[in-house]
Order: structure tokens, then C-alpha cells, then sequence
């Protein structure tokens, strides 16, 4: 019939289409942030392209299943579109499971405000001297949320008392919504580490893009609204930290890293690092996302327990500001 040899055509003609354009994966290796998109943009075309052959296809064979029997002329009755778009309902009972135990967060939480005193505000901040030389530090995670690991690393944090500060990617973030609103329930402090974590040059409306899009996702999906600014990989000739400050932010880098980024490196050398530079009113950096972070979910356990031995007391980005001598 002729229904049944255009299928057999469409078959073969998909068949072939999957050898061209093999489906997207998300990335997985510690490179996942490779200076020029979250994603891949291959893999991106790719999917793009995918999906309007897919559609091509599948009208072709649709027209082709209504005439399929000679003589009778179908008749199909035009289906009313929807006046709002209905949203897919994923079944999310294992991410909620961790997200959500022990108890059921809110949809948003109550409006945070992570300011900064003036005399940082404007600024590029590397490290803070505290009153009387007090031994705290500030842990500083970026990149996420990310699944798995964001949520391992709370839940070490939880296990001993810490609250640390999360400077966050926008994509990341409209990706994992319900793991972000854990990491804002759980008294963590927010920043913006902008919306695709480019390092390339750009002109002031794209980097005043990157960090505005990313605040107001951060505020919409989870109630926070921060002046805390890091730019993707330390970079600040860029055009993002000129216009942070342009808008009062302060620009926070680190004064010493776990370097855990380091593909070749194990978790121990992680602690290690951490343990040697510390120093009163530090601010380490750390990863949750942009790529495999076990290694850092391994060292982290040890880091904490390290620094505490040494007599630090842990704290907040917003929190080591404010104890600026």
C-alpha cells in the first residue's frame, strides 16, 4: 500500500538521519566550561537541527496516513490551541527525595538581601582582614547547582555546621531550580558567576546581560537578591567586573584554591592545599559544578575537619565583609 511504503521510506530515511546526528548528551568531563558556551554549541546545533527533521518527517507521514485509503477524503477537524503552553510533568521522586528530606521546602523562600558595606562595594575583594585577626574562613563553591554533587556537598556541610557561599551560573541554575532553593533554605550565601560563565571580551549590554539575567532567575526562583559578583575563571578585564561594580557589587575573588579543577589531581592534594594556605579572613575556592566534582565531594569531609583542628571558624562571604577591622 502506499502507506506502507512511505513508512518504509520514512524508516530508512531516520535511520540514516540518526548515523548524521547522534542525540546531545549533557557534558560530563571537568571541561564541561570551556570558555565559550555552558554547552557544547555541536552538540546544541545538532539538537536544533534534529528536532526540525524530526518535524519534517513527521508531518510528511502524517499527511501521507490521512489519504491512505482511496476513495474517502478525510476529515479533520482543526484542534484548538491551548491559550497557555502546558508544561511536561517529569516525575521527579528521586531528586525530591534528596532535595526536599527532611522536610517539604517551600516553593520560593522568604526575600534574602546578601549586601555588602560600603567600603567594599564597587570593589574587587581578594581576602578580608577581621577584627583581632580571628581565625575564620569562608568556603566559596561555584559553577553549580549541579545535580549529584551540590547535593552531596550540602549535605556534608549540614553533617557539620558550615554555611558556605554559592556563586552560581544561570543555565546551571534554570537547570536544577529545586536543588537551588535547598542550598537558599539551608541559610547558604548567594552570588552571581553569570549566566553562560564566558571568558571572552565582551561589550557592556552582553556582560550587563550575563549578570542581570542570572539575578533576576536567582531572585524569581529562589526569593535572593545579592550584590556578590565573581567573574567565570578570575577574569577581570573582561567587561563583566567593570560593569559589576558599575552597579555597586563587590567583584569576590579568592586568596587561595583547593584546585580542584585539576584533572589529574587526587582529592588529597585538594585538602592539602586548602589546609597549607589558610589564614585568617581567607576565602577558598571551590567547585560544585562545571564538570566531574567527586573528587571535591571526597576532599571536602577532610577540608572542614582540617580547619577546624586548626581553630578556624567558618562563615559566610557577606558575613567575612561585614568583619572587615
Amino acid at each position: 500500500m502506499k502507506f506502507q511504503a512511505s513508512f518504509t521510506e520514512f524508516k530508512a530515511s531516520f535511520t540514516e538521519f540518526n548515523r548524521s546526528y547522534p542525540m546531545p548528551h549533557a557534558p560530563t568531563s571537568a571541561c564541561d566550561y570551556d570558555g565559550v558556551s555552558f554547552w557544547k554549541p555541536d552538540v546544541t546545533d545538532n539538537h536544533h537541527q534534529r528536532q526540525r527533521i524530526i518535524s519534517t518527517f513527521a508531518i510528511a507521514l502524517s499527511v501521507t496516513a490521512c489519504s491512505f485509503t482511496p476513495g474517502i477524503t478525510p476529515q479533520v477537524k482543526p484542534k484548538e490551541l491551548p491559550t497557555k503552553p502546558n508544561p511536561v510533568q517529569v516525575s521527579q521522586k528521586n531528586l525530591t527525595s534528596q532535595i526536599n528530606s527532611p522536610s517539604q521546602l517551600p516553593a520560593k523562600v522568604e526575600t534574602l538581601n546578601f549586601t555588602v558595606p560600603a567600603t567594599f562595594q564597587g570593589k574587587t575583594v581578594y581576602h578580608v582582614q577581621p577584627n583581632n585577626n580571628e581565625k575564620v574562613i569562608a568556603l566559596s563553591i561555584d559553577d553549580g547547582p549541579w545535580p549529584n554533587t551540590t547535593l552531596q556537598m550540602l549535605d556534608i556541610l549540614k553533617q557539620n555546621d558550615v554555611k558556605a557561599t554559592f556563586f552560581w551560573v544561570g543555565q546551571a541554575l534554570q537547570a536544577n531550580p529545586e536543588i537551588a532553593k535547598r542550598v537558599v533554605a539551608e541559610g547558604h550565601a548567594i552570588g552571581n558567576h553569570t549566566w553562560h560563565h564566558w571568558y571572552r571580551r565582551m561589550d557592556e549590554a552582553t556582560a550587563k546581560s550575563e549578570i542581570d539575567s542570572t539575578n533576576e532567575l536567582i531572585y524569581k526562583t529562589t526569593g535572593v537578591k545579592t550584590s556578590l559578583f565573581r567573574p567565570p575563571g578570575g577574569v577581570l578585564n573582561n567587561g563583566l567586573a567593570a560593569y559589576a561594580k558599575s552597579q555597586k557589587d563587590a567583584v569576590v575573588m579568592w586568596s587561595q584554591t583547593s584546585a580542584d579543577t585539576d584533572p589529574r589531581a587526587k582529592y588529597q592534594v585538594f585538602v592539602k592545599n586548602v589546609l597549607r594556605d589558610a589564614k585568617p579572613g581567607s576565602i577558598v575556592l571551590m567547585h560544585d559544578g562545571g564538570g566531574d566534582r567527586k573528587r571535591t565531594v571526597q576532599a571536602l569531609p577532610e577540608i572542614i575537619s582540617g580547619l577546624k583542628q586548626q581553630g578556624y571558624r567558618f562563615v559566610t562571604v557577606p558575613e567575612l565583609l561585614a568583619m572587615q577591622k
